[in-house]
């Protein structure tokens, strides 16, 4: 019995949310609307902390640079599911798929690792307050996200050059929206046994590490925060990571969901919407979550408001 035919240059298939015909105009309005809206939003938190030097701090510097990663990682896969949607074809290249499975792998271990920087900085910030200028200096502050920046790249490098080994077949049909690092290391043809193990090794040491690390944060950050006596004093000190705590909790749970549930429904349709959630709501509430419940930067918004307004009434007149 001869095996499969092999391929040099396959070209995958994304499934998508192609099922439902008659909804593609709902979903490209619907995914174009929350883009933008991610897009504004993270842009907004950007512009708003350049211009404040009030908000030149540790806490916001690292805020700027995860709403710049939302950027990117949101624009590593909307862009390309919308042009299908519009052009009506589910067809990616092997290499755009893997350019995009890089960047996606690449920006959800950056989204991690900074979620880990920022919940240290809340931790000597509410531990530590009398050493936390001494301690987050302007010099460990651009390390660590260097540091954040060149871990994500060499585990989605690793990834990537994993699958680059692989050799595939015809049937190439990928059940989400993008090129999903699992799904499409379970396409080959060839043995995926180093792929499996390379790749539940850096979920367990790389997003499990981060997740400790900011476990232990937290833990720390509650234990100090029982210990102030007045009541002010602990919601202040609490009002200071209730924002990041929310952000991390969607993060983390969304993925943690996702994964769960298709584990346990192998539903290919059910985990494509379920992805939703973390590769596109999560990024487009962020902005919300931080400028809702954060005083700096609704101030801030507000302040830059009211100048465009009269600057615009100035220049009527």
């Amino acid at each position: 019995m001869k095996p499969e035919n092999y391929t040099q240059t396959p070209v995958f298939l994304l499934l998508g949310f192609f099922e439902e015909p008659e909804l593609q105009p709902i979903l490209f309005g619907l995914f174009l609307s929350m883009y933008l809206v991610t897009m504004f939003g993270n842009l907004l938190i950007i512009l708003a902390i350049i211009s404040d030097s009030h908000l030149h701090t540790p806490m916001y510097f690292f805020l700027s640079n995860l709403s710049f990663i939302d950027i990117c990682f949101t624009s590593t896969t909307i862009p390309k599911m919308l042009m299908n949607i519009q052009t009506q074809s589910k067809v990616i290249t092997y290499t755009v798929c893997i350019t995009q499975m890089f960047f996606f792998t690449h920006f959800v271990g950056l989204d991690s690792f900074l979620l880990t920087v920022m919940a240290y900085d809340r931790f000597v910030a509410i531990c530590h307050p009398l050493h936390y200028k001494v301690i987050m200096s302007p010099w460990l502050c651009v390390l660590l996200v260097l540091v954040s920046w060149m871990m994500s790249v060499l585990q989605s490098l690793l990834h990537s050059l994993m699958v680059l080994r692989l050799s595939f077949c015809t049937h190439l049909e990928i059940p989400h929206f993008f090129c999903e690092l699992n799904e499409v290391v379970h396409l080959a043809c060839s043995d995926t046994f180093l792929n499996d193990l390379v790749m539940y090794l850096a979920a367990a040491l790389l997003g499990g590490g981060s997740l400790s690390g900011i476990l232990y944060s937290y833990s720390k950050i509650v234990s100090s925060i029982r210990r102030i006596s007045s009541a002010q004093g602990k919601y202040k000190a609490f009002s200071t990571c209730a924002s990041h705590l929310s952000v991390v909790s969607l993060f983390y749970c969304t993925i943690l969901g996702v994964y769960l549930s298709a584990a346990a429904t192998h539903n290919s349709y059910s985990s494509a919407t379920a992805s939703v959630m973390y590769t596109v709501v999560t990024p487009m509430l962020n902005p919300f979550i931080y400028s809702l419940r954060n005083k700096d930067i609704k101030r801030t918004l507000k302040d830059s408001l009211v100048k465009k307004l009269r600057k615009s009434q100035f220049s009527c007149c």
